[in-house]
């Protein structure tokens, strides 16, 4: 029955699929498209952007584009450090208490960024930047009804924005300019001054029964405030400005800023974005692959599936007769209990292992148990996609995706999640600095990649360092000039560190140059090696991290180096 299901899927011929899309994915392609001349699948019709910006259908977002850069100076117990903050920071936990209490570096520095990023002064300075742009160089389109986006980075920043907005906008006698926030469920935020559960109704009593869209279309308001809620998918052409708070990347940011490209004729010939988070360069490159046509660089091995396979069985978490067990109880449908009965002890065992290498502080056996619940996942996206492409002629396969989409739920990652003191840090210092406005200018971009290896998931051990220590390595970012001598230790360092990367020497050892040079992980990994190298010399490094031009270059210098050493590495 298994077999049977799978060949249908897999060569359902008198059935016809189509996707339309302005932002497929690589998954999408291969999925829909149509065999090209070169092999690889690529659409059946194609309206691209630059067209329907040629042609007046769509608004070009990129042309007004202000990027902003946050400084800002933090003391802890009395000790100042200086900073500048270009975005996100990276991620974290630790341990409660002073100062000779050790914390995970990574996690601090996201907990105190996030800090930052919450705090009154940060978000009140913001929107006094918003509210003065939209009144002087918004308002005022469209006859008076030109409207604006802010994008927040979560539930929590969105009310606090909301907040500060009123307050803003009351402190001001400004009644040219009212918000609605948007985000789902209730937020629970006593730092904000009230410790009743905060909803749209409740923050948003000018609704008076309307839907959030539908009151927005009205004069009566002139910026709605999102946390994902309506960040994509929202069809309101009298979107001039876009306002975002919030790292974008990939198609997100593509589907985000394009709020803004609806036409209103004949009055709207221009938009706005003033980006807090992110970097104009970084925004060009996710709309690039959507610009002319997306192609696909190749297509997606479909042996990748029987690679993560092999993978999970040697891990011994689940016997084969409890997947085929799984099966039969499938097939004759017995109902939600009789599978469960049959999961339950592959989810015991995982339980019972984590919860026995944290005990014993046993980081190798909690990497590979970390490592097998992203493999479970990974399989099941492969499988699921890849079955609608291959008929693989192995019920096994099937039998095991079914069996792991159910276990995938109940594996705990295991990580303990203790909060961060962060009561001893104070800002000292906080302002936002506009940036030369730039036009994005755009282009047809690399292709889409395929799905090529099969899980590689890995778990870093935490570096623990003193609270202090990580303020410290954030902070030192407004020191003076670097002394020439130190230059080759702090690239030493970096290239050192990239080298050690076990992520990128499975993709140098599978992938050309080309395709390397284009991972994402790359950035990421550039990025911590360069926080890494501050005990070398914190002012090269701060040169780096906030001159992108710099860090190009230097990165394009040491990918070579680093890809040779990588791809010959054992």
């Amino acid at each position: 029955m298994l077999a049977a299901e799978t060949k249908a899927r897999a060569e359902a011929g008198n059935i016809s699929f189509f996707a339309f899309t302005a932002t497929p994915k690589a998954t999408t392609l291969e999925l829909f498209g149509r065999p090209g001349l070169d092999g690889t699948p690529e659409p059946f019709h194609l309206y691209s952007m630059q067209q329907a910006i040629d042609e007046g259908f769509i608004l070009d977002v990129l042309r007004n584009y202000t990027p902003y850069k946050t400084a800002f100076r933090l003391s802890h117990n009395g000790k100042i450090y200086a900073t500048s903050d270009t975005g996100e920071g990276t991620v974290a936990v630790t341990t409660e208490g002073g100062d000779d209490d050790l914390v995970d570096r990574s996690a601090a520095v996201k907990s105190v960024m996030n800090w930052v990023k919450l705090h009154p002064t940060n978000i009140s300075q913001k929107v006094q930047i918003i509210v003065e742009h939209f009144r002087q160089n918004v308002a005022w389109r469209l006859d008076g009804r030109a409207k604006a986006m802010v994008v927040t980075s979560s539930r929590k920043a969105a009310v606090r924005y909301k907040l500060a907005f009123d307050r803003y906008v009351a402190e001001n006698g400004y009644t040219d300019v009212a918000a609605l926030v948007a985000f789902s469920g209730e937020v629970t935020d006593p730092e904000s001054g009230t410790d009743e559960p905060l909803s749209e109704i409740n923050m948003n009593p000018g609704l008076k029964g309307r839907d959030l869209r539908d009151a927005f279309a009205t004069d009566e308001f002139q910026v709605m405030l999102v946390a994902n809620k309506f960040q994509t998918g929202f069809d309101q052409p009298k979107i001039v400005a876009m306002y975002v708070d919030k790292k974008l990347g990939g198609v997100q940011a593509v589907q985000t800023l394009s709020r803004l490209n609806r036409t209103f004729p004949p009055l709207k010939d221009q938009t706005f974005v003033l980006d807090f988070a992110n970097e104009v360069d970084d925004i060009v490159d996710a709309f690039a692959p959507y610009y002319e046509v997306t192609t696909l660089a190749d297509v997606t091995d479909p042996n990748i599936v029987h690679d993560t396979e092999r993978k999970l069985s040697v891990a011994g978490i689940y016997e084969r007769s409890e997947v085929d067990g799984f099966a039969d109880a499938f097939l004759v449908r017995e109902g939600h209990n009789a599978l469960v009965k049959w999961v339950a002890p592959a989810a015991d065992r995982f339980t019972v292992q984590m919860r026995t290498a944290v005990e014993a502080s046993d980081a190798l056996q909690i990497d590979e148990l970390q490592m097998f619940r992203k493999d479970v996942g990974t399989y099941v996206r492969q499988y699921e996609f890849l079955s609608q492409l291959f008929d693989y002629e192995n019920p096994w396969l099937e039998k095991l995706a079914l069996f792991l989409k159910l276990l995938a739920p109940q594996l705990s990652s295991g990580e303990k999640d203790t909060p961060i003191d962060l009561s001893a840090v104070a800002i000292d210092y906080l302002g936002h600095h506009r940036q030369t406005n730039r036009d994005g200018e755009l282009s047809g971009g690399t292709p889409l990649e395929p799905a090529r290896e099969s899980g590689t998931g890995t778990v870093r051990d935490p570096d623990m360092v003193a609270l202090d220590e990580v303020i410290d390595r954030i902070n030192d970012l407004f020191a003076g000039d670097h002394p020439d001598s130190s230059v080759r230790n702090v690239v030493t360092h970096i290239k050192d560190r990239l080298e050690e990367s076990e992520t990128l020497k499975t993709q140098a050892q599978n992938n050309s140059l080309a395709q390397f040079r284009a991972s994402p992980d790359i950035d990421v990994a550039f990025t911590d090696a360069v926080i890494g190298s501050m005990d070398s010399s914190a002012d090269l490094s701060t040169q780096i991290l906030n001159n992108q031009d710099l860090a190009r270059a230097l990165l394009g210098e040491l990918l070579p180096a680093v890809y040779r050493t990588l791809s010959k590495a054992s």
